[in-house]
């Protein structure tokens, strides 16, 4: 038995449920076809909760810090069961906010289950009867990848998702892997009371940015106590008692714990679909091949949000589907072209980035500006007592257009967006420098900092 829609779609994250809302409100029926939970990593596994404990870990660290501000607290203890149960609290209200509006909109039909093609346009369920449409959208996300380190498989270690089931403290977490999941870990778990150690392969944090953030970065997370070990080039796991040994390289030393935690990146939901049954191409890496407007090698399938590869977070996931609408729906030529890249790292204070790094703007050879502002010369910086960091804008020197930055300090992730919202608005960087900002704020030094640009050289 076949059941027939006009669409389906394949993964209720962030793409799926807003599509299938746009789809329904223009007459079309359809499935939408969920094997985990509703709402993909962000909700479940990745903004939502992790953002959460980053609150009750930021709550932690300013109540130690109290005597510094004139207020008294006495000691600081954590309760990680109310931690949790706080975050398991959000992210259910979260949950069942999307669960709901799939389950009352008119024409969709949820569908829990495994999806898999059994030809170009038709999928079965767990093995069940075929549902066929003549589009299908892909919106299966990723997971945490799971390399190949000697001794890894005999012992026991955690993941992204794993993790955010402790309801104790670990006495020490050793975290494979320095870049972004494996760092905002890192520090709010050191705030909670473990004492940390970070495992880095590489020879710098955060590798994909500028040397000078990935040292703040570095010198941020040591003030707050981490242990950070680069140049790791011959990690190596093994039982230590009831815990952990990672051994770092060959003449480096053993870090031992009662947690490991491994993050070295994601991959993509692809390898258990029948993409081939389909005719749907995947890279090397097993990402969905796109063009730039999320069409698949099969032109009635379309890829968007983490399985596509072409951005792996949230709002690129929902830009996805902005894009896909406005071309099926509104007669809007959209591309994922002509985005800004754009994200941040939740560590505190946090990163706000936008556009190209200094290393891009370099390998370009396109004539630059720069400007740099340390935090401890902006004003709201200081009155928070949150001075860690520095704010850098890249600017090109011919057409005056914005070409990246990173802000590096309190309230990065969200100053970074008047840089980014200029750039997309295709003007010069004069633009801001006429814009009265309102004082005190952080945002009012990014006008002052491109007033001291100078070439970048």
């Amino acid at each position: 038995m076949t059941t027939r829609y006009d669409a389906i779609i394949v993964g209720a994250g962030q793409a799926g449920p807003p599509l299938a809302g746009r789809l329904t409100a223009a007459g079309q029926t359809v499935a939408v076809i969920e094997r985990k939970l509703v709402g993909g990593t962000c909700v479940n596994y990745g903004c939502i909760p992790t953002k959460t404990l980053v609150a009750s870990a930021h709550a932690a660290h300013l109540a130690r810090r109290g005597a510094e501000y004139g207020v008294g607290t006495g000691p600081v203890t954590v309760d990680m069961a109310k931690v949790k149960a706080r975050k398991d609290g959000i992210v259910s209200g979260d949950r069942g906010g999307v669960e709901g509006w799939l389950q009352g909109m008119d024409g969709c039909t949820l569908i829990r289950g495994h999806a898999r093609f059994t030809g170009a346009r038709t999928l079965s369920v767990d093995g069940g009867d075929e549902i066929e449409a003549d589009r299908i959208f892909l919106n299966v996300g990723g997971r945490a990848v799971v390399p190949d380190i000697p001794g890894l498989s005999e012992v026991d270690y955690l993941t992204n998702v794993g993790i955010l089931d402790l309801d104790t403290v670990p006495e020490h977490l050793v975290i494979i892997g320095g870049s972004y999941i494996g760092l905002e870990f890192a520090q709010m778990y050191r705030r909670f009371g473990a004492e940390v150690s970070v495992v880095e392969r590489g020879p710098r944090l955060a590798s994909r940015e500028d040397d000078d953030v990935c040292a703040a970065i570095k010198e941020i997370l040591e003030a707050d106590g981490i242990a950070v070990h680069l140049g790791s080039n011959d990690i190596r796991v093994s039982r230590d008692g009831s815990g952990v040994a990672v051994a770092t390289r060959a003449d480096g030393p053993v870090v031992r714990g009662s947690h490991l935690l491994v993050a070295v990146g994601r991959q993509p939901n692809t390898d258990d679909l029948g993409l081939q049954v389909a005719g749907v191409d995947t890279d090397a890496r097993g990402y969905v091949v796109v063009d730039d407007e999320l069409r698949t090698s099969v032109e009635h399938i379309w890829a968007m949000g983490d399985c596509n590869g072409r951005g792996a977070f949230t709002h690129t996931s929902y830009n996805d589907f902005e894009i896909v609408a406005a071309n099926l729906l509104d007669d809007e030529p959209r591309r994922v072209s002509d985005r800004i890249p754009t994200y941040a790292l939740y560590i505190d204070p946090p990163l706000g980035r936008a556009g190209l790094t200094e290393a891009q703007v370099r390998r370009s050879g396109r004539p630059a500006l720069v400007g740099k502002r340390p935090m401890t010369r902006v004003g709201r910086a200081v009155e928070k007592g949150e001075t860690q960091g520095f704010m850098k804008v890249l600017v090109d020197a011919e057409t005056h257009r914005i070409l990246g930055a990173a802000i590096l300090g309190v309230g990065g992730d969200e100053v970074v967006h008047c840089i980014l919202d200029l750039m997309s608005a295709d003007a010069p960087y004069t633009t801001m420098t006429h814009t009265v900002h309102i004082h005190p704020t952080v945002s009012e030094l990014v006008p002052t900092m491109l007033e001291g640009l100078r070439p970048l050289s």
